[in-house]
């Protein structure tokens, strides 16, 4: 195809050296009078309808402005370009046009194009796409019809109205069918979370044969979402094709673009029984406006007299579009003097309304479409689900008051292939002849989540872990029957073997960790293990100079402290006066009373005690004080007897610090986590492939620290408990999930069901099984904790409540010998006494009212007052 195209680029540029040269007279067609020039395929139904518009149009002119156009008409071939170039060199130097309308692909407009630029005619392309660069390149080159790129948003909008995963899209092999629309279609499927599994480009001289294999290859997929973006000839071929191999029956979803959708009203009754069920995106066409409808009715009889062979005459997108570009070209003649430049300049002004819309060129094309129809092909022609616009969404009318949803189930039933009502899933379950191929990480370090053994003797390979038959028992509980084969892979990168996922496998299990960074080439059902990554640094004994403290916690010691303290002063402030060494300065009272205090812990001191009341309180407090001694004792043999570890290392900032290496797991996503976030230099990260290797490392000095992800560190503490342990937090990243192409239509069912596995308590299972602590471990945990005063506390209630009241009598006792004691005794007395009657009588009133209100409930107030 590349090699006849160049062969036509060199054969016009030696008919471009022949043909004469010059430009048209500024002045030769002033006036009222105007030459016109169109290039369309008159075989095709889009050229028909062109042709019969724009004679109507030429009409219109007349009858409104009085201006009588000049149309020339020249037939083209689509699949023969340089037919449009050679019918352009004859309108401009035969039949000296001042404008050329059409043609209708970009492959003739490009070379038409080159021909007007240098002859400064304006060229009104229909074609329906056009690169950004055109305008610098082709000055002279007008986009006629509108932009539909915003249609793969509508279509976007119907995969994700029914939550469609997989599309396979159906193109012509032509490069403006795929170049200008596919990006489109594969950023807007992205938007919403569906993905293009494939893309099957279509050759215009396809044979039948050929059709058919490609056909039958798409019905062996499980993709059953199909979006066509074909000429109106190559789509009917198609779908009568998909008819005779059944594949326009039940599940399976048609989806067509406007080129095909906005012709539908052309294709006949024969046609049309093999399209029953397809749903599409056509242009809209304001159609209740009086002008539309005038034009329509002319339209429809001009053409069944000039179409006779033609089944349906009504007027669709491509002849209005070419009814405003002659009036486009009729307005610019109106208000120009000369042609060429000045031309063009008028046109670039144009502003007004037409049958297609609103016809102003931005940019040298006019404004790009903003409402579709939405159609469902059934019975002899199709019904009108709703409507689409840009930035709103999906409608079931046109105008302010319609009500807009993202989703298009708002709108009518659709009438899906083989006459459904209820909503085709979009994929199909793979068959036996085809199973799913699962690659399993064969070299992975930690066999109790994928286990790969290969025996020669049996020349198979078997694959075990938790991972292995979680996967088997999430398969179990689908809906559906799904074959699968688990198929070894034996590189060591992870990201490699994610990698491969949609080439060489279709999903992948294993202690594959889920990371965004993934998430580039394929999705991740939910995570069965713990999400985190842990630091693992090796234990040492924490037994330090201070570990006598430790048997008491700070509350207990203050306690013990503040009791013994306050017994201290009871004893010597009763003693004192017996004991003149209990007496002197302020300094050595303090001393000699904390030294009572604290000496009283460790004897008895009953024969240098002279009253009652202060042993009275030393018995109640060495009794205490004993039982604390004792607890205080037997806590701290037991620390220093069980070893207590903790870690080498606090922290990451304490690795970075002293610039020490750590290891990773190999082949995982970690090397690039711990270089670009943690910031540790890559040479002083070192990767492991198993827990033993770890362990050897750390024997070695190799590592200092090991960053493993929680459900492999479990593993590894549960082998070497006593020598490492977990430092620092716990990084929220990881887990490990089961990997699938993205967009694929398997996962949601696969998540479904391993939710069932998880809830009746299999998962919980399988981790027994498979990952059990090591017996001798189990009483790492088993810590010897500090005390607190709450064991004490009646206690030191108790104590303290003794010595307070040896300390009251002692003061009581020393009041009562002072001289105004006697005095000061009556007087408490005296206000005693006063209180007790003040409350007896207040008493006594409030029961005799209360008697008052049993016994006569008729008694009046005033007798109540006088009680």
């Amino acid at each position: 195809m590349k090699a006849s195209f160049h062969s036509v680029l060199s054969l016009l540029a030696v008919v471009l050296l022949l043909k004469p040269s010059g430009s048209i007279a500024a002045g030769r067609s002033s006036g009222s009078h105007g030459v016109i020039g169109a290039i369309v395929d008159r075989s095709s139904r889009i050229g028909k309808e062109e042709i019969v518009a724009m004679e109507i149009a030429r009409e219109d002119v007349y009858r409104h402005f009085n201006q009588n156009l000049t149309l020339h008409v020249k037939d083209a071939d689509q699949s023969n370009p340089i037919r449009a170039a050679l019918a352009g060199l004859d309108l401009i130097n035969t039949q000296q046009v001042e404008a050329i309308v059409g043609p209708q692909t970009w492959e003739e407009v490009s070379l038409v194009a080159d021909i007007c630029t240098e002859k400064q005619i304006p060229i009104f392309s229909l074609a329906d796409t056009a690169p950004e660069w055109t305008t610098e390149k082709w000055p002279f080159l007008l986009g006629a019809s509108h932009d539909n790129s915003a249609q793969m948003k509508a279509i976007a909008g119907i995969v994700q109205s029914w939550n469609w995963h997989q599309v396979t899209v159906i193109h012509e092999e032509v490069g403006s069918w795929t170049n200008g629309v596919m990006p489109d279609l594969h950023d807007c499927l992205r938007e919403v979370g569906a993905e293009i599994s494939q893309f099957v480009g279509l050759s215009p001289f396809a044979s039948s044969d050929s059709l058919s294999r490609e056909l039958e290859n798409l019905d062996k997929e499980q993709c059953r979402v199909f979006v066509v973006h074909l000429s109106l000839p190559m789509a009917v071929r198609l779908f009568e094709m998909a008819k005779k191999l059944k594949m326009m029956e039940k599940d399976y979803v048609w989806i067509t673009t406007h080129h095909i959708t906005s012709l539908v009203h052309s294709i006949n009754a024969s046609t049309i029984s093999s399209m029953q069920g397809v749903v599409g995106v056509k242009s809209y066409l304001s159609e209740t406006e009086q002008r539309f409808q005038d034009f329509s009715s002319r339209f429809r009889k001009r053409f069944r007299r000039e179409n006779s062979e033609e089944e349906n005459n009504e007027p669709g997108i491509y002849a209005v579009q070419a009814y405003d570009a002659i009036w486009t070209v009729a307005r610019a003649f109106k208000g120009s003097k000369g042609r060429n430049q000045e031309l063009l300049g008028r046109v670039l002004q144009t502003d007004f309304q037409g049958l297609s819309g609103k016809v102003q060129f931005n940019n040298h094309k006019v404004a790009p479409t903003q409402t579709f129809q939405i159609i469902n092909v059934a019975g002899k022609s199709y019904r009108e689900l709703g409507f689409w616009s840009m930035e709103l969404g999906f409608s079931e009318t046109i105008g302010k008051h319609a009500a807009h949803s993202s989703l298009m189930t708002d709108l009518e039933q659709v009438l899906w292939p083989g006459g459904p009502r209820y909503t085709p899933r979009g994929w199909t379950e793979v068959t036996r002849s085809k199973p799913l191929l699962v690659g399993v990480p064969a070299k992975s370090g930690y066999k109790e989540y994928v286990s790969v053994e290969y025996s020669q003797s049996r020349n198979s390979t078997s694959f075990d872990g938790l991972a292995i038959q979680l996967f088997e028992e999430t398969v179990r509980r689908l809906p559906f029957y799904l074959p699968y084969e688990f198929v070894a892979f034996n590189n060591i990168s992870y990201d490699t073997l994610v990698g491969q996922i949609g080439e060489n496998f279709d999903a992948v299990v294993g202690d594959v960790a889920i990371v965004a960074s993934r998430y580039k080439h394929v999705e991740f059902s939910h995570p069965f293990t713990e999400t985190g990554l842990m630091l693992i640094v090796p234990a040492r004994s924490s037994n330090k100079a201070w570990s006598f403290i430790k048997p008491f916690t700070k509350p207990m010691w203050a306690s013990i402290t503040v009791i013994t303290i306050y017994n201290g002063f009871v004893v010597w402030l009763i003693e004192r006066h017996a004991h003149p060494e209990l007496r002197g300065s302020m300094l050595h009272q303090i001393g000699v009373m904390l030294w009572l205090s604290f000496n009283t812990l460790f004897s008895l001191q009953g024969g240098k005690l002279h009253s009652n009341l202060s042993r009275m309180s030393v018995v109640v407090w060495l009794f205490v004080a004993l039982v604390v001694i004792q607890t205080y004792t037997a806590n701290l043999t037991s620390m220093l007897t069980v070893q207590r570890l903790e870690p080498a290392v606090t922290s990451v900032e304490e690795l970075l610090k002293s610039n020490a290496a750590v290891g990773y797991c190999s082949g995982s996503y970690l090397e690039k986590y711990l270089v670009d976030v943690l910031r540790f230099p890559r040479a002083n990260v070192k990767h492991y492939g198993s827990a033993k290797d770890y362990a050897q490392g750390f024997d070695k000095k190799e590592i200092a620290a090991a960053f493993i992800g929680t459900p492999l560190a479990k593993i590894f503490l549960a082998k070497y408990c006593k020598k490492f342990m977990q430092a620092g937090p716990t990084f929220n990243i990881g887990g490990f999930g089961f990997a699938f192409p993205r967009g694929s239509p398997l996962l949601s069912s696969i998540n479904e069901a391993l939710l069932k596995v998880s809830e009746n308590g299999t998962l919980v299972e399988l981790e027994n099984k498979f990952i059990r602590l090591d017996k001798q471990c189990q009483d790492k945990d088993d810590d010897i904790h500090s005390l607190s005063p709450n064991g004490f506390r009646a206690l030191f209630i108790i104590t303290g409540g003794t010595s307070t009241i040896a300390l009251v009598i002692y003061i009581f006792c020393i009041a009562n010998s002072f001289s105004g004691f006697t005095i000061i005794r009556g007087l408490m007395f005296t206000v005693i006494k006063h209180w007790c009657y003040q409350s007896k009588r207040f008493t006594r009133r409030v029961s005799n009212v209360e008697s008052l209100e049993n016994s006569s409930p008729h008694h009046s107030p005033n007798q109540l007052s006088q009680v």
